[in-house]
C-alpha cells in the first residue's frame, strides 16, 4: 500500500487525504494544532452558539463538484451572507451598492451619480473603485474619492499597512462597487453553512480506515530535507508528502521569511439577543479593529445571549499565525525561490494557502486539492 503523509488538517489537507485514502493509500495526517479544521475550526459554546474563533467563514461556490463532495460530509443550512460598513455614523451595505449610494447622498445627487455610472458601466455592473478614480467626469471622480476614502483606504491601511493602490486589483476587486440594490456579499450559486459547523464537516472528511490523524505534531520535528531526499524522523521516506503549512519553515527560512498579516481576536458574550444588524460589520474609518462578527446572525436560532468577535490586524512574524499573504511582487519573487527549492524533492507537493502563498476561499481550497490529487495520482476523475 502506498504511503502518503499530509501536513495540515485544514480543508486542503483533509480533502486530499480523503481522496488518497479512497484511492487505497495509507495516509497519515499531522497538524501542529491540537485540533483539526484549520482556520475554519469552530466550536459550540455553552449557550449552543457555533463560534468561529479565527474569524467568519462562510461556504460559497459556483463549483457543483466541490459542493457535492462536501455534501457527503455535512448537512447544510441555506445562508446568504450580508456585510455592512460604518460610514460617517451611517451603516451601509458592502459591497457599496445602490442602497449605499442613496444612504450616503441626498436623492438628487445620488440620482446624478447613478445615471453617470450606469451610462459608463451599465445597470447591474460591477467595477473596481480604482477604475474610476481618474475618470473624466468630475462627479464620478468625486464619488470614487468618497468611496475610496470611506470604504477602502483606511480599512486597507488597518488590514494591510498599505494603500489599496499599492496592493492592486487582486485585493480591491474582492469587494467591487455594484450598480444594483442586491446586498448579498456573495453571488455564488451555492451559499450554505454546515449545519453542525465546519469542524464536524472536516472531521467527517478525515474519518476513513486508511487515514491516521496525529494532532499536536510539528512538521519541523518530523521532517528533514537533504540532497533531494525527504527524511521522516531521520529515516528516508519515499512516499508522497503533501505539505500545506508555511513553506519557508520546512526549508529553515533559508531565503528569508515570507511576509503575512496576522490577526488578533477578542471574543465577548452579551446578555442580549442581538448586537448588530448583520453577521459582519466592517469598521472602515474608525476604531482599531477592522470588523465585528456576530455568530448568532448566521444560522443560529434566537438565543438570550449573543457572541461577537473583533478582529485586530497586526504584523506577522515567525511565531504568529499567518493569515493573509501580502500580494506584492517582491513577496511573490521570494516565494518563487522556495517553490524552486521544493522542486528538488520529487515526492514533495505544495498545497494550500500557506504552502503556495496565496489567499484562497474554502471552495478553492477543496478544488485545488482535487486538482492536485488528479495530477499526482494520474486520475481524470475531477477533470472538466
Amino acid at each position: 500500500m502506498d504511503k502518503t503523509i499530509v501536513v495540515g488538517a485544514g480543508l486542503s489537507g483533509a480533502t486530499i487525504a480523503r481522496l488518497f485514502a479512497e484511492a487505497g493509500n495509507d495516509v497519515t495526517v499531522i497538524d501542529r494544532r491540537a485540533r483539526y479544521g484549520g482556520n475554519a475550526y469552530d466550536y459550540v459554546d455553552k449557550n449552543g452558539i457555533i463560534v468561529q474563533p479565527y474569524g467568519p467563514h462562510v461556504f460559497h461556490t459556483h463549483d457543483k463538484r466541490v459542493f457535492e463532495f462536501l455534501s457527503e460530509f455535512t448537512e447544510w443550512e441555506k445562508y446568504e451572507h450580508k456585510v455592512q460598513a460604518k460610514v460617517k455614523g451611517k451603516t451601509v451595505p458592502v459591497p457599496f451598492n445602490i442602497t449605499s449610494l442613496y444612504t450616503c447622498y441626498d436623492r438628487e445627487k445620488a440620482d446624478r451619480i447613478r445615471k453617470a455610472l450606469t451610462k459608463e458601466f451599465g445597470e447591474g455592473a460591477e467595477f473596481s473603485i480604482l477604475d474610476i478614480k481618474n475618470h473624466d467626469n468630475p462627479e464620478i471622480r468625486d464619488f470614487a474619492e468618497f468611496v475610496y476614502k470611506n470604504i477602502y483606504c483606511k480599512y486597507t491601511k488597518k488590514q494591510w499597512k498599505a494603500k489599496p493602490e499599492d496592493l492592486g486589483y487582486e485585493v480591491i476587486n474582492r469587494v467591487p462597487v455594484t450598480l444594483s440594490d442586491n446586498d448579498k456579499y456573495f453571488k455564488d450559486t451555492y451559499q450554505f453553512m454546515p449545519k453542525k459547523g465546519f469542524t464536524e464537516m472536516v472531521g467527517n472528511i478525515l474519518k476513513h480506515p486508511h487515514i491516521r490523524l496525529k494532532l499536536s505534531v510539528d512538521a519541523q520535528d518530523v521532517f528533514s530535507f537533504k540532497d533531494g531526499k525527504i527524511y521522516v524522523y531521520g529515516e528516508e521516506f519515499d512516499g508522497k508528502v503533501i505539505y500545506t503549512g508555511r513553506v519557508e519553515e520546512i526549508f529553515g527560512y533559508k531565503f528569508g521569511i515570507l511576509p503575512y498579516r496576522t490577526l488578533r481576536f477578542k471574543v465577548k458574550t452579551y446578555n442580549k439577543q442581538s448586537y448588530q444588524k448583520t453577521a459582519v460589520v466592517n469598521y472602515t474609518t474608525s476604531r482599531h479593529w477592522t470588523r465585528v462578527t456576530e455568530f448568532t446572525k448566521f444560522t443560529c436560532p434566537p438565543k438570550d445571549k449573543t457572541v461577537i468577535i473583533k478582529e485586530y490586524p497586526a504584523k506577522c512574524g515567525k511565531t504568529e499565525e499567518p493569515y493573509y499573504p501580502i500580494p506584492v511582487e517582491r513577496n511573490y519573487a521570494l516565494y518563487r525561490k522556495y517553490a524552486k527549492e521544493a522542486e528538488n524533492y520529487p515526492n514533495l507537493y505544495l498545497l494550500g494557502r500557506l504552502a503556495r502563498y496565496e489567499y484562497i476561499d474554502m471552495d478553492d481550497a477543496v478544488l485545488s486539492a482535487m486538482q492536485a490529487f488528479e495530477k499526482i495520482n494520474g486520475s481524470d476523475g475531477f477533470s472538466e
